[in-house]
């Protein structure tokens, strides 16, 4: 793999930097035995193949711990507080790539002109293509100049005769163009120190734990603050574990959850049971029931913002380019007259096509989030019952908005038009899971599955351009130990493999003139990964691969790295992060939707009625869930080396 120089300049030294920083001696005073303050020091480096430096992540981590003793009527009182903060260099050793110098001017495809420079598309003054009277087509390129921008996708994918268009790169502080508000809105200093913002991520847990001794023995634990919930028996693909939000903009889908779910303030009960007897003959050897209040403010998953490293999906590209058509016009490429072959680039005025804005709930009573989990222990078999309703984590796109019909001018609600608000859907999930450890063959099984309803998917068969579905989840696992002589006499391999499964249960999806239209995520969808773990040095050196494969998608991830504990503080982590098999895919883009009968039917349909798809396709901008977060990270390979210094 070759990794172009341009923002690496500094590389060696910033890493000499960062070592030194790993190696600088830190003492804690510790003011009693019932205190304890311990944390770490981190240095990130990491290079994308085509880019050059794509992290310069450097953090200090603090965790602390005051043990009260009993309190009260309570016993076991602690406090509790972790602390992070962070500052990624990437935004300024390599500001063209991910700062205020990203992006330039961008070229758009035109059947008839090979292709035209945005602001230049039909309805532009240099259009020569007439138009009916009244038409509001075209927008003002003094609000969305031809500069600080990339084309959707063009990492991935050439423009192939699919829609395309310009999106700004630049941090909202440069370029406030495509800034959705309360969204997707950072700037530099957002990017720049990620903890330091607006709901004080630096926190990133503060709570008190507190237990209740009842008289026959059971016992109530609370934990109440700010913290993180944690559901389910498996890693990477979260089935049960939805509580907590999660930021896929530190390294998409491949750090640990425990790094990357955003806590949250909540109210966490145990009821302790210990050894119970429900029914007659029927004794667990420990059973506990939970309840969960998430009391924040609603917060969904950090997707990244286009301009940053990690953009998970590409969506936040897909959600600013949009944003930024709805609020300042755009060039749209191959859109008007469009077949197979392509079409006339397009400009379109404000108000016309795009994302409006984003419906962040508020704090309501209503808006938080309540779970119940029954756990317990029978033999060498540990369970679970889970239930939770919750707002997705996840932006749906609700068409039916009104919006201005470029060829008449007239406002209105216009069937299948790609005009959209961002929702977040009240969603009720049901569940469970298994873990059993077999001793005659030394290896331990994970089940866990969940049953959602409320959940929304795009769907160009909908006039809304939207549909409702359960979805059915689960997850099959087992970790065992394997001796491995030829590699190691004597320590066994770590080997642990899961296969998760999605089955959209109301799935929808149709074959038209032009291809097939309706909802692109697939019906029925697995991923599998596996993780093999050495250890040498007596653990101290721990080689270790963890491969994903998409099955549908045919995209497959593989992150090798080798963990050196130099000493008991010191830890140096290189790695890599690569990626194999088919990239970006098409789908029904709904330039052949009809909104605006008569004049937007599609050439060589007949019978086209209003709002009704012919299925006509590219990359943008519903392939990218055919893809998956794997598969659309195809161009993302990098290589990194992580120094770290725990004190």
């Amino acid at each position: 793999m070759q990794i172009k120089t341009k923002g690496l300049r500094l590389w060696c030294c910033t890493l000499a930097g960062g070592a030194s920083l790993a190696l600088t001696p830190m003492t804690t005073t510790v003011a009693a035995e019932d205190t304890r303050v311990n944390g770490y020091v981190e240095n990130a480096t990491y290079g994308r193949e085509g880019v050059g430096l794509s992290k310069f992540r450097n953090t200090l981590q603090l965790e602390l711990e005051k043990k009260a003793g009993d309190v009260g009527i309570f016993s076991n009182v602690s406090f509790n507080a972790t602390l992070r903060g962070s500052y990624d260099g990437v935004y300024d050793l390599n500001d063209d790539e991910y700062g205020r110098n990203a992006g330039g001017p961008v070229q758009l495809q035109d059947q008839a002109q090979g292709t035209v420079p945005h602001g230049s598309g039909v309805g532009s003054p240099a259009s020569a293509i007439p138009l009916p009277p009244g038409n509001t087509f075209g927008f003002d390129t003094s609000r969305n100049p031809n500069e600080g921008m990339v084309v959707l996708g063009e990492h991935l994918h050439g423009q192939d005769n699919g829609v395309a268009f310009g999106v700004p790169v630049r941090p909202c502080d440069k370029d406030d163009r495509g800034c959705i508000d309360g969204y997707l809105d950072k700037d530099s200093n957002d990017l720049r120190y990620q903890e330091f913002n607006d709901r004080a991520d630096f926190i990133r847990e503060l709570y008190a734990d507190f237990d209740y001794n009842f008289d026959n023995g059971n016992i109530l634990s609370t934990r109440l603050g700010k913290q993180q919930v944690i559901w389910g028996r498996t890693d990477l693909f979260r089935v049960l574990d939805v509580i907590n939000p999660v930021d896929y903009s530190r390294n998409n889908i491949y750090d640990e959850l425990e790094d990357i779910r955003i806590p949250m303030w909540m109210l966490r009960a145990d009821y302790r049971m210990g050894p119970t007897e429900v029914f007659d003959g029927l004794a667990f050897d420990d059973l506990n029931f939970q309840v969960v209040w998430n009391f924040d403010k609603f917060r969904p998953h950090d997707i990244g913002q286009c301009g940053q490293p990690n953009v998970i999906l590409d969506a936040g590209c897909f959600f600013r380019g949009m944003n930024n058509l709805w609020e300042n016009g755009g060039t749209v490429a191959n859109f008007a007259g469009a077949t197979p072959n392509g079409g006339l680039a397009t400009d379109f005025g404000p108000g016309q096509i795009g994302i409006r804005k984003a419906h962040m709930p508020s704090w309501s009573l209503s808006n938080t989030q309540l779970g119940l989990k029954l756990e317990g222990v029978y033999g060498d078999l540990g369970f679970s019952l889970n239930a939770l309703t919750y707002r997705s984590q996840l932006p749906s796109l609700r068409g039916g908005i009104p919006a201005t019909n470029a060829f008449t001018g007239e406002t209105g609600v216009w069937p299948s038009l790609i005009a959209f608000d961002i929702h977040f859907p009240r969603v009720n999930l049901v569940g469970g899971s298994l873990d059993y450890y077999s001793q005659g063959i030394d290896t331990v099984f994970r089940v866990e599955t969940a049953y959602t309803s409320g959940e929304e998917f795009a769907n160009t068969l909908r006039k809304e351009l939207y549909s409702e579905s359960d979805v059915l989840r689960y997850v099959i696992g087992a970790d065992k130990n394997i001796f491995i002589p030829a590699l190691n006499e004597s320590q066994a391999f770590l080997f642990s493999g899961q296969i998760f499964g999605q089955h959209i249960l109301d799935h929808e999806r149709e074959q038209r003139t032009y291809g097939e239209a309706g909802i692109p995520d697939y019906e029925h969808n697995w991923t599998a990964t596996l993780l093999i773990q050495g250890f040498y040095m007596n653990g101290r050196l721990t080689p270790k691969i963890i491969t994903a494969h998409d099955f549908r998608a045919q995209a497959t991830a593989m992150a090798p790295s080798v963990d050196w504990l130099v000493n008991d503080n010191f830890k140096l982590t290189l790695g890599g992060n690569f990626k194999v098999g088919n990239g970006a895919r098409e789908f029904d883009d709904c330039r052949s939707c009809n909104p605006w009968d008569p004049f937007t039917q599609t050439p060589g349909v007949t019978g086209q009625q209003p709002g009704e798809s012919a299925g006509l396709g590219s990359y943008e901008p519903l392939g990218r869930f055919k893809s998956g977060p794997i598969g659309m990270a195809q161009k993302e390979d990098e290589i990194q080396l992580t120094a770290r210094y725990s004190f």
